[in-house]
Parts: structure tokens; C-alpha cells; sequence
């Protein structure tokens, strides 16, 4: 039986750190609290931010599932590889049903003591929003699992994913908390950034 009080940690690949390091980034992680989690990951504001956190993910070795918008899933040899790299598809006009499958999937996974790590980008869009879609919080909060908190930097070229908070279910406290983890960070095009401000009911 694992000692629950050590941390998760993987191998990670080599290659997909060496060329992280040839791009001129690093990636800091010492292991996870859990074998199931939510990752909030922020800011999303270009397209280049998915081959990075992809590299950091292999850097890492981690095995992630991630919400992505259906209709990526729909042509089928892109749809296959988003599948194998992790993409779970997201009817967006149905987030709760979506949060509610999802709590379930965490309960079975914690039963078989299985690994599941789900990344989320709360913020919808690389375009500006003026709030984040909740459904990741409602969904570590239902799921009773701790919340990752991954910087993608573009100010210091670094994907940080050394930081997990335990929930209290006060929205106020919990969202002040988020911010603050996420201090400091840049996006690629930072006017792109939407603030950490939740939009319930999304």
C-alpha cells in the first residue's frame, strides 16, 4: 500500500525537458499530494500555450485528462490524438452535468486507487473574459480533491505546478486564495488575461 504521505512523482521524459530548456523554459514540480486532483492552469491567452503545458505535462510525466469544447473532438484523426493526449470533450452549455459525471469518475477512480488528474484553463478562450467559468472549483469542492494551481509564465519562461490548495467551499476566501497563488504571472499576450473573478452558474 503507498504511504499516503509521500508524494506522487513520476520519471518524466528527458527529451520533453531538454527541449523545454532549448526553448528557453523550465518546469518546476516536486511531486503531488494525491493520485486525484483538479489543475486549474492560467493564464490561457495564445496557442502556444498547449505544445508548452503539453512538453511541461511529458516533462513531468503525469498523466492528465483535460477539458477541451466538443467540437475539436469532431474531425476524427485530430479528435483521436486529443483523445490520447488526455482530452475529455465539454458540451459547454452543459457544465453541470459535465461536473456531476466528472465528481463520479473521481469517486471511482479514488475507490480503485487509480491516478486522475484533470486540467482545466478557466477562463473558456484565449480572447479576454471579464470572469472564469466555476465549474473546476464546483468540481474539486463535489469531488472532495485538492486544487493545483499551474502557472504558465511567460515572464519567467517557467510552467510551475508546485502549489495545492484545500478548498473550504467559502467562494470569497477560496477565490482570494486562487488569486494569490496566481500573483505575478504573465500570459504570452498579457492584455488577454481575464481577471480571477468566477461566473457562477458556468
Amino acid at each position: 500500500m503507498r504511504n499516503e504521505s509521500l508524494p506522487v512523482t513520476f520519471e518524466g521524459s528527458a527529451a520533453a525537458r531538454g527541449l523545454l530548456r532549448a526553448l528557453g523554459w523550465r518546469v518546476r514540480f516536486h511531486g503531488l499530494p494525491s493520485r486525484q486532483g483538479v489543475i486549474v492552469v492560467y493564464p490561457h491567452t495564445s496557442n502556444w500555450d498547449f505544445p508548452i503545458g503539453l512538453l511541461a505535462k511529458w516533462a513531468i510525466g503525469i498523466e492528465l485528462r483535460y477539458w477541451a469544447k466538443d467540437s475539436l473532438f469532431r474531425w476524427p484523426l485530430f479528435g483521436r490524438w486529443m483523445r490520447w493526449v488526455g482530452g475529455v470533450p465539454v458540451v459547454r452549455n452543459a457544465p453541470s452535468g459535465v461536473v456531476g459525471q466528472m465528481a463520479e469518475r473521481f469517486a471511482q477512480a479514488r475507490e480503485r486507487d487509480e491516478l486522475l488528474w484533470l486540467a482545466v484553463t478557466p477562463e473558456g478562450t484565449r480572447a479576454w473574459r471579464p470572469q472564469w467559468r466555476s465549474g473546476f472549483y464546483h468540481l474539486a469542492l463535489k469531488a472532495g480533491v485538492p486544487l493545483g494551481i499551474a502557472r504558465l509564465d511567460w515572464g519567467a519562461r517557467e510552467v510551475a505546478f508546485d502549489r495545492f490548495l484545500a478548498l473550504s467551499g467559502d467562494i470569497v476566501a477560496d477565490q482570494a486564495a486562487i488569486a494569490a497563488a496566481f500573483a505575478g504571472v504573465r500570459g504570452r499576450r498579457a492584455e488577454l488575461a481575464g481577471p480571477i473573478e468566477f461566473r457562477e452558474g458556468s
